[in-house]
């Protein structure tokens, strides 16, 4: 599948605005710090630039309110209408801590699961798709509830060392959901390898009682939508350098940044400095890890184009 940047910036981005707003409405940091006011600013921004990308990757972006009247059958819907109800505790939390300097549990706790109900509704956009096999997985939602924890985590213990909250149980929790989310995303692609196709050309065209089909000459002679939206392919040595990449910053250097910082202790603008590059290493990560999610998808559509 082609990787719309737009799709991945919004998909990495709201995620973790989601994942810090999870962590907030956990009121695992101190709600009258300065830190944890600018947390909750900063979740509802990354949430809201997130939102915004995506409409972006719309034919008619005017239309995108459409999506949301066929909630009882599409994901994408599901997710537009969950977006909007879950600003509605966001928002009473952020104003508490904000304005007012206190924690509210109710609208917490109600903010941290619709949150996580967002994200498994984005994720179940794509797992739901039976014509890409790959993400037709439980797997698929994991990742993408795992990274949004992880990025909320490492983004909640940045806004602890700097005065928010407790400076060794967020960065141990960070470090524990970054090993958890990156180890389900390789067994994600250790399935997406060993998949046997249960689309193929025999199946596609229905000829597969007679013997082996193969492609005698292309449905088009040049390019067109299908080809370059679900035709998109990545040579396999750049997909294992960029795996590499992505594993690298998205998991190993965030981890061990926190690890350090967590063993340390104590508070300051260097630590705070140190936990915000984590947090935006692995943001870098975790966009790469989302770019190879659509990369190297194969859409059942190209039975019929010979590959």
């Amino acid at each position: 599948m082609h990787p719309a940047f737009s799709i991945i910036v919004f998909t990495t981005l709201s995620g973790l605005g989601y994942g810090l707003a999870a962590v907030l409405g956990l009121g695992l940091l101190d709600p009258a710090a300065l830190a944890t006011k600018c947390g909750h600013v900063l979740a509802l921004a990354l949430i809201s630039a997130g939102l915004l990308s995506s409409t972006r990757h719309l034919g008619n972006p005017q239309r995108a309110w459409r999506a949301l009247s066929q909630w009882r059958s599409s994901w994408l819907s599901r997710e537009g209408v969950m977006a909007i109800v879950t600003f509605a505790p966001l928002l009473v939390s952020a104003w508490a801590s904000v304005i007012e300097g206190r924690y509210l549990a109710i609208p917490g706790f109600l903010g941290t699961a619709l949150s996580l109900v967002t994200v498994y509704c984005t994720a179940m956009i794509y797992a739901s798709l039976k014509s890409v096999q790959a993400w037709h997985t439980r797997l698929t939602p994991a990742c993408y509830l795992l990274f949004a924890a992880a990025g909320g985590f490492v983004l909640a213990s940045a806004f602890a060392f700097a005065g928010g909250g407790n400076t060794v149980a967020l960065p141990l929790l960070a470090i524990l959901l970054l090993i958890a989310a990156w180890a389900t995303k390789l067994r994600w692609r250790e399935h997406m390898k060993n998949l046997v196709p249960l689309s193929t050309p025999e199946s596609a065209t229905g000829l597969g009682g007679i013997g082996r089909v193969r492609l005698f000459e292309r449905p088009h002679v040049t390019e067109n939508y299908l080809t370059r939206e679900m035709g998109f392919k990545i040579a396999r040595k750049h997909a294992a350098k960029l795996w590499r990449i992505a594993i690298v910053a998205g998991g190993a250097v965030p981890a061990l940044l926190l690890l350090v910082l967590a063993i340390l202790g104590g508070q300051g603008v260097i630590a705070a400095a140190v936990a915000a590059l984590a947090a935006i290493i692995h943001w870098g990560g975790v966009f790469v890890e989302r770019w190879l999610f659509f990369a190297q998808a194969r859409h059942a559509v190209m039975n019929y184009y010979g590959s």
